[in-house]
C-alpha cells in the first residue's frame, strides 16, 4: 500500500536518512525499530509530510506522493499518534480531537459544535473513555490525553496509521485496549506502523519488524522468525572500527558517588550503584528504560524518591540542581541540548558563565563581573576548541556539535567533579562526535574526572565506558565489567549487553 524509494534526509552535518526503501502493506501491523538517533523519527515525519524528503520517492497505492505539509497527509488518509503528547490544554476534549478535521464541521463560517462532540464521544469510547467531549483537556492525566491523541487518530479514518511510543504512557490495561483497537484496524485493511521500544509489545501484535540503524536500513523479517534477542541484534550491531583507547585509572579506593536501595513508587525498587574516581561509567538501555529518570533524581530536579544518595562518603541532600552543582560539584549535560541544556538565543559566554554567576558577582555592586566571565569563556572555548568568531557569538547560530561542546563548557567552568552526560552526540557530524569523544576521555584520564555516560549508541558506549550497567524496565538487568582491561572485543561486549536486554 505504502511503498518509500531511496528516501534521503540531511540536517547539517548529518545524513538522517541514507537511501531507505520500504514497504508497507494494507491489513499488517510492520514495526519499525531501532535506537535513538537511526531514523526513525524522521522517516515518520516525512510519511507525514512534517519533513520533505532530500531525495526519493513515496507512493500510495501506486500513486505518487509530494506532500507539502500534514494537511496534505491527512487529506490521503495517513494519520499519527505522536510520541510527545500535544494537546491544547485550554481547549475541549472534543475540539483537540477534531482539531485537523474542523473543516469537515464548518457551513458558511459556522462549526457544528454538537457533531464534533457527538462524533468524538464515539471515538472516546472506542478507546474506552467515558467522559464528556466538552470537558477541558488540562487535568486528564497523561494517560487519559494518550487515548485521547489515539482517538483522535482514530477519527481521521485513516488507511495508513503510524503509532509512534503509543504505550509510553498507558497501563498494561490500557495498553490492552489499544491492542484491540489496532488488530480490528488490521482487520479492516489498515496499514499500520508502529514504533517501540517494548519488543514485548513488538512480538505480541506486529507481523512484521524493519529495522534503521544510523540511518541506514538493516532489514526486515517475520516476527513469528524472531526472538528478542535477534530483534536486539539487528538494532546495535554493527560493523566498527574496535578503537581501544587504553586504560583509565580508576581509583576503586574512593567512591565519588554511592546510590542504596533507591525507591521511587511505579519506577525504581532498591536499586544501587557505585561511581569510582576517575571512571566512565557506561548506561545503557533502551529508551524508558530508566536513564535519564534516574540522572534527574541524582541531581536533583526530581525529589520523589526514598533511600540514599552518598557523594565522597557523606550522606548527600540534593533537593535542587544548585545543591548538585554547588554544595556537591555534581553536574549534568542534558541529552536535550535545545529546551534544556542552552539558551539558543544568548550568547557562548553567557551560557558557558551562568552556572559561575554566584562566584563572579561583585557583592557591593551586585552585578556579574564581566571581565571574568569573558575570561573564562573564552578559556573553555580554547579548550574544547569551540569553533566561534568570538565569545559573543550567539549559541542557536553554531553548529550541534559545537552547541553540544557548549553544554559541556557550562559544566566544567563550575569545576564539576561527577558529570552525567546524557547522549552526548545526538545529532552531530562525524568529526564533531569524535572531539567530544576525546574530550570525555581526557576528562577522566587526565583530569581525573567521574563521568556517567548515558548513551543509546553502542561503539560509542563500548569506545568511552569502562564499566557498563545495562538498564530494563527502571532496573539494572546486568553490569558489563573487564572493558578497562580490555578483556572482551567489541562484538563480545554489544552481544553481552544485548543479552541483558533480552
Amino acid at each position: 500500500m505504502l511503498e518509500l524509494k531511496g528516501i534521503v534526509k540531511e540536517f547539517p552535518g548529518v545524513k538522517a536518512l541514507d537511501n531507505v526503501s520500504l514497504t508497507f502493506k494494507e491489513g499488517e501491523i510492520h514495526a519499525l525499530l531501532g535506537e535513538n538517533g537511526a531514523g526513525k523519527s524522521t522517516l515518520i515525519k516525512i510519511i507525514c509530510g512534517i519533513y520533505k524528503a532530500d531525495k526519493g520517492k513515496m507512493f500510495l497505492n501506486g500513486k505518487e506522493l509530494n506532500f507539502r505539509n500534514y494537511r496534505d497527509a491527512i487529506d490521503n488518509e495517513i494519520s499519527i499518534v505522536q510520541q510527545e503528547i500535544q494537546v491544547i490544554p485550554e481547549s475541549s476534549i472534543g475540539e483537540n480531537i477534531m482539531l485537523d478535521k474542523l473543516n469537515w464541521y464548518s457551513k458558511s463560517g459556522k462549526i457544528n459544535w454538537n457533531a464534533i462532540n457527538a462524533d468524538s464521544k464515539k471515538y472516546l469510547e472506542m478507546v474506552g473513555l467515558n467522559i464528556d467531549p466538552r470537558d477541558k483537556i488540562r487535568p486528564l492525566s497523561a494517560a487519559h490525553k494518550q487515548l485521547i491523541q489515539i482517538a483522535k487518530a482514530l477519527a481521521s479514518n485513516a488507511k495508513v496509521l503510524l503509532l509512534d511510543e503509543p504505550t509510553s504512557s498507558l497501563t498494561n490495561h490500557e495498553a490492552s485496549k489499544l491492542f484491540e483497537i489496532v488488530n480490528k484496524l488490521k482487520n479492516e485493511g489498515v496499514a499500520l506502523i508502529f514504533v517501540s521500544h517494548k519488543l514485548e509489545e513488538v512480538l505480541e501484535i506486529c507481523d512484521k519488524v524493519s529495522v534503521l540503524r544510523d540511518g541506514k536500513y538493516i532489514g526486515t523479517e517475520d516476527c513469528k522468525n524472531l526472538s528478542k534477542q535477534q530483534i536486539i541484534k539487528m538494532m546495535i550491531g554493527r560493523e566498527t572500527k574496535d578503537i581501544y583507547m587504553g586504560k583509565l585509572d580508576v581509583d576503586k579506593s574512593k567512591k565519588v558517588l554511592e546510590v542504596k536501595n533507591l525507591y521511587q513508587e511505579g519506577t525504581f525498587a532498591n536499586l544501587n550503584f557505585e561511581l569510582y574516581k576517575g571512571e566512565i561509567l557506561g548506561f545503557y538501555g533502551l529508551v524508558g528504560s530508566g536513564r535519564t529518570e534516574l540522572a534527574k533524581i541524582l541531581i536533583g530536579e526530581d525529589k520523589k524518591y526514598s533511600g540514599e544518595i552518598f557523594i565522597n562518603g557523606e550522606k548527600a541532600k540534593i533537593s535542587s540542581m544548585a545543591d548538585s552543582l554547588y554544595k556537591y560539584k555534581l553536574g549534568y549535560v542534558s541529552e536535550n541540548r535545545k529546551e534544556e541544556g542552552l539558551i539558543l538565543s544568548s550568547t557562548v559566554k553567557t551560557n558557558i558563565g551562568i552556572t559561575i554567576w554566584r562566584l563572579i558577582v561583585n557583592k557591593f555592586l551586585k552585578m556579574v563581573n564581566l571581565t571574568k566571565e569573558k575570561d573564562e569563556a573564552q578559556k573553555m572555548v580554547n579548550a574544547l576548541k569551540i569553533k566561534v568568531t568570538g565569545v559573543h557569538d550567539e549559541v542557536g547560530k553554531l553548529s550541534g556539535g559545537n552547541q553540544q561542546k557548549v553544554s559541556l563548557a557550562k559544566w566544567l567552568s563550575a569545576g564539576c567533579d561527577i558529570l552525567i552526560i546524557d547522549e552526548p552526540t545526538v545529532g552531530v557530524d562525524i568529526g564533531a562526535k569524535e572531539a567530544i569523544h576525546q574530550i570525555i576521555w581526557d576528562l577522566a584520564k587526565i583530569e581525573g574526572k567521574s563521568i556517567i555516560l548515558i548513551s543509546s549508541d553502542m561503539p560509542e558506549l563500548c569506545k568511552l565506558s569502562r564499566r557498563t550497567l545495562v538498564f530494563k524496565n527502571f532496573c539494572v538487568s546486568g553490569t558489563c565489567e573487564g572493558i578497562n582491561d580490555r578483556e572482551y572485543s567489541y562484538d563480545e561486549l554489544s552481544t553481552m549487553i544485548g543479552t541483558h536486554l533480552a
